[in-house]
């Protein structure tokens, strides 16, 4: 039955008793897994009494409260979200039993710093996988994930996204969340206009997803309530693709699960929490960025698919970029702006941007450290490996004045867009700028051939 859990998920029945009190639960998370494993586990399981959630990664949203709307009749007062700094007193003033961490592209090594600080006050440390937390669906869906942030999911998504509507299916896009603003208004999203965007306050973070979408045609779905809008997004498509964000695996059961890797991060692909779980899951492993990578990182990478997933078919892809206008970076000095999060968390020290600039003979990529405002400055301090580029951060109309402040008071000829959204669409900057495109490019095309052997493809003997 659509919406319901991909199998049994509960645990804890181990001789507790029918009168034993309910088992006191933190989450931790960043407003995404978080709030869906609360939903799909613990919301109306009366074994459990989820006291609180911790909030990090994203700026502006701790301190703040799951609300009713959301929560349910077991949780009249909604569920406070307190900053992840507050974890060890949280454990001791709630006698927290379970700590549950659900929140994603995180190393190994502090996936379990942090477990050992719940063990260390006396609680569990515990992970929901894939049975307890992923819901079925009625239409074929397709998971497109990644090992790290800025692998490539995206532009993956857009081209399977081609594919599937050339032969004639109507797709719908769910995305990972990114519920950063009212929650209690945001239990279901759908983005199909650049009107939608302005009417939902959305992010940058949100614009970057969203918009490259909708230019291709596609409706994309967001929110909270992932079980209500795998409801609405059914009544619209034959094929539902999901788009996992921040290297998450999919909350929906997939039919085909295609893993984006990235050979300039040789070796995260095994030390990032959920990235190599998506990587042991994948049908479909798609090693990105061919044309720019190293190839001996490459071969390193592939060799690592053969050892953890040997069953897994291997896609060699390019990210081919392109710049428009055309020609107008030669000779300049750039200030490069790249994906916020690819740069951040995702620990890349460029973007296609910089590549882009590197190829076209830009004679200076301008640093824009010595001019950076506000939030902005905090991001290069929270952030050091970040080089002489700018991170497109604007969770909040703050901080888009602030990246608007620092674009306009750093000394360059032109801006470049590495990040997938036109900046001018909501700010003013007082230099030209060039916007640089990216796109999946497989080498030796073979992403249609499965599709086909997976979904009812039109035409096809069944």
């Amino acid at each position: 039955m659509s919406g319901h859990r991909a199998g049994p998920g509960d645990d804890d029945r181990i001789s507790r008793g029918p009168l034993a009190p309910p088992i006191r639960v933190l989450i931790m998370g960043a407003a995404g897994r978080d709030f869906h494993n609360f939903n799909t586990f613990f919301r109306d399981n009366p074994a459990y009494e989820v006291v609180a959630f911790t909030a990090t990664q994203i700026p502006g949203i701790a301190n703040r409260k799951y609300p009713p709307e959301l929560s349910g009749p077991r949780y009249p007062q909604g569920i406070p979200i307190h900053p992840e700094l507050e974890l060890e007193n949280l454990i001791h003033q709630h006698a927290v039993d379970q700590v549950i961490f659900a929140y994603s592209d995180v190393s190994h090594e502090t996936v379990m710093h942090v477990a050992s600080r719940v063990l260390a006050g006396g609680a569990d440390f515990r992970l929901l996988g894939p049975r307890a937390t992923m819901l079925r669906a009625k239409k074929p869906v397709i998971s497109i994930t990644a090992v790290r942030t800025g692998c490539g999911k995206s532009q993956t998504t857009r081209y399977i996204g081609r594919l599937l509507r050339q032969a004639g299916f109507r797709v719908a896009v769910v995305r990972h969340p990114m519920p950063y603003g009212d929650l209690k208004i945001q239990a279901v999203q759908r983005f199909a206009t650049y009107d939608d965007l302005e009417r939902e306050s959305c992010t940058i973070e949100e614009r970057e997803e969203y918009e490259p979408l909708i230019a291709n045609g596609l409706a994309v779905y967001a929110g909270i309530d992932y079980t209500a809008i795998l409801h609405r997004a059914e009544q619209e498509s034959d094929v539902i693709l999901w788009d996992g964000g921040n290297n998450d695996f999919s909350f929906y059961q997939p039919d085909l699960n295609i893993v984006v890797v990235d050979p300039h991060r040789a070796g995260d692909e095994t030390h990032y929490h959920p990235g190599e779980t998506n990587l042991r899951m994948a049908d479909v492993v798609i090693i990105n960025k061919i044309d720019s990578a190293d190839p001996a990182k490459v071969e390193a990478v592939r060799t690592a698919i053969a050892v953890v997933n040997p069953a897994a078919r291997v896609i060699l892809a390019n990210s081919t970029i392109t710049s428009e206008p055309p020609d107008q970076i030669h000779g300049q000095r750039v200030l490069v702006i790249e994906d916020g999060p690819t740069i951040t968390h995702g620990q890349m020290a460029y973007g296609a941007g910089v590549i882009a600039a590197e190829r076209q003979g830009a004679s200076e990529l301008v640093d824009p450290r010595p001019f950076a405002t506000g939030s902005i400055a905090a991001t290069f301090h929270k952030w050091p490996q970040i080089g002489p580029l700018l991170p497109a951060m604007g969770y909040s109309q703050e901080q888009i004045e602030e990246l608007e402040d620092t674009i306009n008071r750093t000394p360059a000829d032109r801006v470049v867009f590495g990040t997938p959204i036109d900046l001018r669409r909501f700010m003013t900057l007082n230099k030209p700028a060039v916007r640089i495109f990216y796109e999946l490019e497989e080498i030796h095309p073979q992403l249609e051939t499965i599709l086909k052997e997976r979904l009812p493809w039109p035409g096809k003997s069944l």
